[in-house]
């Protein structure tokens, strides 16, 4: 099913990728402290620009919150469960990505697709459609694509997971995800939630291909800022379903995000691990806390508020010991106090990035400053930046 070739360009760029692939391999081993918390930033991008793509009205941010246990009061409980039902979705392929024993079965893909869709029986979680449905662009309201009749929809897909478990061993991991990704988004065998299913089952193709490292198995982020990219790179589907469809320019686009993904998040992992050990020795040193006192920090220097709900269950601490913290930060003066009772919560100070700045030997101008603002955090994560290229 489906035609493509594999471009002079497309090869050039699985050569970069593999470079990439060593480099972050050969990588000294990470503190793991900060490797935990780069995980969740990570997780809580890619649900958050997965979940947005499919038109669920949250924020990284509120995400961010839904994943620690601290739902934002402005998100609904459905919206909520969508998003924990996505996050369970990404974490059960992984766990079971490196088993001996696993096999591509249409009940894999299955299972996804219900914990996508967080088991909701109304929107059919799990099952395949029973009707014609169509994608629609969401502005213009016009049609785009037709996939299969719904009839179709069990052998087609029992078709893609037998070449999953045989045929795709053949490809490099880049190519078997791209192509695994839109065959499945092809067939569109759900009401709802084909793309999210797609998305994470590309993402496991990339786990089972021996990727194991977060810059590698997902691409949720990186498609969320580039949403016009991703959407034009399937035209090549054409308007309805056509098993001989030449999807070459989709695999071209998919390869060329997986090697910028990793390129970009492997410029971040290097700078926010200098800033994750500048967090730190500002907790310990100018706060008198504990060093997970930094999981705080980083919210504050981001411009986040800071509640003792969501900073206890990322660090697993007692709420009167995340009390403490909190307070021991504020009367540093490195996160400020706002509101009182239920609705406290901690944000960022300019005397955090001039304590920031110190640590890492940055010049930042930080005259005539007197509130935190982002304009200061960009221009120290600017320079942390530059100072890192020659690290990754």
């Amino acid at each position: 099913m489906y035609r493509y070739v594999i471009t002079d360009e497309t090869f050039a760029t699985l050569a970069r990728f593999e470079e990439l692939r060593r480099a972050l391999d050969e990588q000294a081993m990470l503190p793991r402290a900060w490797y935990g918390h780069m995980r969740r930033e990570l997780e809580a991008e890619a649900v958050g620009a997965s979940v947005s793509m499919e038109g669920i009205p949250v924020t990284v941010d509120e995400v961010r919150r839904i994943l620690a246990g601290d739902r934002p009061e402005a998100v609904s409980s459905e919206d909520a469960d969508l998003v924990t039902g996505y996050r369970e979705a990404m974490r059960h392929v992984l766990s079971r990505a490196d088993d001996p024993d696993f096999r591509w079965q249409s009940e894999v893909i299955r299972g996804i697709h219900e914990r996508v869709l967080a088991g909701s029986w109304e929107k059919q979680a799990g099952r395949y459609r029973q009707n014609q449905n169509r994608v629609v662009d969401s502005v213009s309201r016009t049609e785009l694509y037709v996939p299969p009749p719904p009839e179709q929809v069990p052998a087609l897909t029992e078709d893609l997971v037998g070449w999953l478990d045989s045929g795709a061993d053949n490809q490099s991991a880049p190519i078997a995800a791209a192509l695994a990704h839109v065959r499945l988004a092809g067939v569109h065998p759900f009401s709802d939630g084909n793309g999210r299913t797609a998305r994470i089952v590309a993402s496991l193709v990339m786990y089972r291909g021996g990727y194991r490292l977060p810059q590698f198995t997902s691409l949720e982020e990186w498609w969320g800022r580039h949403r016009a990219e991703y959407y034009d790179a399937f035209s090549c589907l054409g308007s309805e379903w056509a098993p001989t469809a030449d999807v070459t320019p989709f695999i071209s686009a998919h390869v060329l995000a997986q090697c910028s993904q990793a390129e970009a998040l492997s410029l971040r992992q290097s700078a926010e691990r200098l800033l994750w050990l500048a967090l730190e020795d500002v907790a310990v040193h100018a706060a008198g806390t504990d060093a997970r006192a930094a999981n705080a920090l980083y919210e504050g220097f981001m411009g986040r508020e800071v509640t003792n709900r969501y900073y206890r269950s990322v660090v697993d601490v007692t709420a009167a010991t995340a009390a403490h913290d909190l307070a021991r930060l504020d009367a540093a003066g490195v996160l400020q106090r706002r509101g009182s009772g239920r609705s406290t919560a901690f944000v960022g100070t300019v005397l955090l990035v001039e304590r920031l700045a110190a640590v890492l030997a940055l010049d930042i101008d930080l005259r005539g400053a007197s509130f935190y603002d982002e304009r200061l955090r960009d221009a120290l994560l600017s320079r942390l930046s530059a100072k890192s290229i020659g690290r990754v």
